[in-house]
């Protein structure tokens, strides 16, 4: 480790000391016709790599010869080249090019392109957006910023994952996640673990470990031709993430430091009208306390003293906020210090920074260091080397159980409406061997304070994410290109049942999970690239490149109960011991192409790329798969003082897919622990297929891009068509076979949609702008096939704890489809009642998706001199959401619609079963757990909403007050995310409250963690 300090030490010197290999300086400021400061002008000497870039202010400072001159380009503008002759100070004012408005974008494998040349769409996000007001996993921070992207959170607390979709989604197995690419090289984002409707925890992806510090830009690839050179991963799209890097002839040093604030959010609109009790009484004892501890079927609240489940009297009165006084304020804090610059012949880039992030659930929270080295050297004319090193040591205490599961804190919601969360402090008796403090009837639903002071879930993870390219220029148009992209993660996982737990076997608890685990992901590629402007009209860009993936996963787990001396939470101190040991391997060697063919305003593109699974059988596992694009300026053959700008574009590509976990085509065993000293092996229930092969997606997309008034509106919208054949899915079999299902090249899904982005500059001044962006998707996702029989049953993927719906994949509609039982009805529509009086059950239904397809978002941005203001609003619409909390509002007497007949008794308008009139009256307390039960659609929500995301006001120092001092520029933010929901219909919950990032439990609800609001202050500071 001291040599590889010392190394990257000497390496940064090195970098830093040829900039100062000449002693002839040349400075100067460049702006734009209208005098505003232009920011990554290139300004390189004539016949010679040597250059810089002008800094945020304009201002650029280079080392040349006497007689050479200076090449001043940028993307949008006219290019110049002004001779020196023995100046040491020029000032350039570049002129628009109206021809050439098209900024350069990052594309697959890394390769930069003019944005005027892609036949497909393409979205970039400035990193600045990222980090002033940020999440802890920064792909929430995309939402609602780019149309045709999804973004879902889940309730999980810091470092949750997070369920990113393009343009819909496209797999029945729940991996429709676009690939995440760093620098071109892809990074590995699976999900570490996720809850279930049996509990769980959300342990983050690998997204969720970036800096967003180190981000320059994310650049959104949405169409399978834009991804389509990275092969099956990529069939879902691609997130581009570019690092900052270093200017050459410019050392600075950047510090930036963000404290946050998050407060849980109250969504519960229960009612506290009637109190803790059961059958109308309120409790008399300790004991009827317990046991109605978070049921309300009680008697109307007057204020009298009553017994709490601590034996002692209590005002029977409402208690109102224990949310708010339960879960606390909670900080965040990240400090980000970096250093770049570069002389002649290299730049580097050196950030280090530290986020302590605490959750709103006491004792929980992560703590994550971050190293990241970006650097550049050009060891000759010709020959260039590349290296950027990201190196994560995140620490997470007490990650979250979601799900309304046991050791889930959140059942503090289901508390009785007159109970003080503060009556079950600590949550355990110490004169008891810390016996959990019992609180409720079901043992399973666990005492939040116990979970707060004595759950342990603790993960740790180290990784280095890292790649080394070279590049070698055989001419001005021919070079070759070598990289290699290395991430490796190693996790460590520990979490026990705590001694004490009531559930828990003696109440001895036990070890859940003591687990090593591994992941490599080995990315080597070789590109050979052609680039030649042949007359003034016809320009080639071409590629030819090869690939090999390898990807590693290494598990091994001891777990077992119970523990034997109390609270020593070590292996040796179980009872039982049991471990198991988890591997798995894949390869993927591939070839790929791409050519771009530019005439004029006409460009044709063409890519194609073969690729051999090794999850696949020897005789099935090659697939090849092209696509072609074009793009047609228009606005170059047409002079108007209207349009500045107009292209469209039109593409068609073919992606492919292997399936989502390899070892599929052959029978294996597993060999468990031994029963009594005898071995014991199985084998998985789904029958092995070795006819598999890969399965195939393929997509057009037409689009056009417009710009009215020189860049005061600008319009890009795109109609999208994309289908899946030969999805791979576990089709049901007899259980007679031996077996449950088989795997199948049998799936099909269709998306169709249109998705739109209109940017308007309502004002721009000298010293006031105003810019504002409106995106828009509309999606219609389809189920072709499932098993390609007439009417196959709903292939159900996942379910919540009530057990009475589940989301399924039905056939002739929108994937994760939420199904619940309706109201039985009779021939004209009237409900049918029981002999009890209360609703009969009806036919499991789908409800809708748990998927929206129609969302996007509202930004704006102000600047006023020095200030500048910025807020978003986002929306979604269409979707459905299983609400557990809702069903448990029912049956615990907590929701407003159980205020009715709590005095009379319910008379259901209905019939009964012969056909008379009803006319049975049901207790309240009675009747609505048991409809809950029976009508499992009366906890099925509408999951749209309109919130407002997020507020930024930052104020940044006028040149003229730091002139005289070590500062270069210094920006104050006051910053706000989530801060208020403008429009929803989901009465006692977050409509965006989830337990899981996997399409599989899309829309299920379960009593996750509740969402917080965040109020901070960033604060930006550049060093001369």
């Amino acid at each position: 480790m001291r040599r590889t300090v010392q190394l990257i030490v000497l390496l940064l010197l090195l970098c830093q000391g040829y900039g100062y290999a000449q002693t002839t300086k040349v400075s100067g400021k460049i702006s734009g016709s209208d005098n505003a400061p232009l920011i990554g002008v290139s300004v390189q000497v004539s016949g010679t790599t040597q250059g810089t870039v002008s800094d945020v202010d304009g201002n650029y400072s280079l080392s040349a010869p006497d007689n050479a001159s200076l090449v001043f380009s940028y993307i949008g503008f006219v290019s110049q080249t002004v001779a020196i002759n023995g100046r040491s100070s020029i000032n350039v004012v570049m002129a628009t090019d109206t021809k050439q408005l098209g900024e350069v974008v990052v594309t697959a494998l890394g390769i930069k392109k003019d944005e005027r040349k892609l036949g497909y769409a393409v979205t970039k996000v400035d990193g600045n957006v990222l980090n002033v007001a940020r999440e802890s996993n920064v792909a929430n921070s995309l939402s609602g910023r780019v149309a045709g992207l999804n973004v879902q959170g889940t309730s999980g607390g810091p470092g949750a994952s997070a369920r990113l979709n393009i343009r819909g989604v496209t797999s029945f197995s729940g991996t429709s996640q676009p690939l995440i690419v760093i620098n071109g090289v892809p990074m590995d984002n699976t999900v570490r673990g996720s809850s279930g409707e049996w509990g769980g925890a959300d342990l983050g992806d690998g997204l969720g470990n970036i800096n967003p510090d180190d981000i320059e830009t994310m650049t959104v690839l949405k169409g399978s031709t834009a991804s389509a050179l990275y092969g099956a991963r990529a069939a879902n799209g691609v997130i581009q993430i570019t690092t900052k890097s270093g200017s050459r002839g410019k050392t600075t040093i950047e510090y930036n430091t963000n404290l946050q604030f998050d407060r849980a959010v109250d969504n519960t609109d229960f009612q506290y009208v009637y109190g803790q009790g059961s059958q109308g009484v309120r409790p008399i004892d300790a004991a009827s306390a317990i046991s109605s501890g978070n049921a309300a079927w009680g008697e109307r609240m007057d204020g009298a003293q009553v017994i709490g489940i601590d034996g002692q009297p209590h005002a029977y009165s409402p208690a109102r906020d224990n949310i708010e006084n339960f879960y606390r304020t909670a900080p965040s804090w990240t400090n980000t210090l970096a250093i770049s610059g570069g002389g002649d012949k290299g730049t580097y880039r050196l950030s280090v920074s530290n986020l302590d992030g605490k959750s709103i659930l006491r004792n929980s929270g992560l703590d994550r260091r971050t190293v990241n080295l970006t650097t550049g050297y050009d060891l000759t004319k010709r020959l260039s080397f590349n290296l950027t090193a990201n190196y994560i040591d995140q620490k997470d205490q007490n990650r979250p159980y979601l799900s309304d599961s046991p050791l889930n804190a959140n059942n503090i919601i289901f508390l009785a409406p007159n109970v003080d969360q503060a009556i079950l402090k600590p949550g355990f008796n110490p004169d008891n061997n810390g016996l959990e403090t019992a609180w409720n009837p079901d043992s399973y639903a666990t005492n939040p304070w116990f979970v707060v002071n004595q759950f342990k879930n603790d993960l740790s993870r180290k990784r280095l994410i890292s790649a080394l390219s070279a590049k070698y220029a055989f001419t001005d148009f021919l070079s070759l290109m070598g990289r290699v992209g290395y991430d490796y993660s190693s996790d460590r996982r520990f979490n026990v049942t705590p001694y004490g737990t009531l559930y828990s076997a003696s109440g001895e608890g036990g070890l859940e999970n003591l687990t090593l685990g591994s992941r490599l992901e080995l990315n080597t590629d070789a590109l050979l690239s052609f680039s030649k402007q042949f007359t003034e009209d016809f320009s080639v860009d071409a590629s030819l490149g090869a690939n090999y993936r390898r990807n590693n996963f290494e598990s091994s787990r001891l777990y077992g109960g119970q523990f034997i001396v109390p609270y020593l939470y070590a292996p040796s101190n179980l009872r039982s011991r049991n471990s198991e040991y988890q591997y798995t391997q894949l390869e993927t060697p591939s070839a790929y192409y791409t050519a771009d063919f530019s005439y004029k305003f006409l460009t044709l593109s063409t890519t194609g790329r073969y690729d051999q699974f090794s999850t696949l059988p020897r005789d099935n596992r090659s697939i090849f798969t092209p696509s072609v694009s074009t793009s047609f300026i228009f606005s170059d053959l047409i002079e108007s003082s209207v349009l500045s700008y107009g292209k469209l574009r039109a593409s068609y590509a073919e992606t492919s897919g292997e399936p989502a976990q390899p070892y599929q085509t052959s029978f294996y065993y597993n060999i468990g622990n031994p029963i009594n000293g005898v071995p014991r092996a199985s084998f998985d229930s789904r029958l092995p297929n070795a006819n598999l092969k890969p399965y195939s997606l393929n997509e057009y997309e037409v689009g056009t891009e417009l710009r009215f008034f020189q860049n005061r509106i600008m319009l890009d919208a795109a109609y999208f068509r994309r289908k899946t054949n030969g999805e791979i899915v576990a089709a049901s079999l007899s259980s007679s076979t031996g077996f449950e299902s088989r795997s199948v090249n049998l799936g099909s899904t269709m998306n169709r949609g249109v998705e739109a982005m209109l940017t308007v500059v309502p004002a721009k001044t000298g010293s006031f702008n105003w810019t504002s962006s409106f995106n828009i998707t509309k999606l219609k996702n389809e189920v072709l096939e499932i098993d390609q029989s007439e009417n196959p049953p709903a292939l159900q993927t996942g379910t919540y704890r009530p057990m009475n719906g589940n989301i399924s994949i039905v056939k002739g509609l929108p994937i994760a489809q939420v199904m619940a039982y309706d109201y039985k009805r009779d021939a004209s529509g009237n409900i049918i009642v029981g002999a009890n009086g209360v609703p009969l059950r009806g036919d499991l239904k789908p409800m809708g998706s748990g998927i929206a397809n129609l969302f996007g978002g509202w930004n704006n941005d102000f600047t006023f001199k020095d200030f500048n203001l910025s807020f978003l609003i986002d929306y979604k619409f269409n979707n459905k959401i299983l609400s557990a909390t809702e069903y448990y509002s029912y049956t615990r007497g907590l929701n407003k619609a159980t205020l009715e007949g709590r005095e009379t008794g319910i008379v259901v308008e209905g019939v009964k079963e012969n056909g008379e009139v009803n006319n049975i009256s049901v207790p309240a307390y009675t009747y609505y757990p048991q409809l809950a039960t029976n009508v499992s659609s009366v906890a099925v929500l509408d999951g749209s909403f309109i919130k407002f995301r997020q507020l930024t006001f930052g104020y940044t120092l006028n040149q003229a007050i730091l002139a005289n001092t070590p500062f270069q520029a210094v920006t104050l933010s006051l910053v706000g995310r989530n801060l208020f929901t403008i429009m929803k219909h989901t009465d006692n919950i977050d409509p965006e409250n989830t337990i899981s990032p996997l399409v599989t439990y899309a829309g299920v609800e379960g009593g996750s963690l509740p969402f917080a609001r965040t109020y901070g202050v960033t604060l930006n500071v550049k060093f001369k």
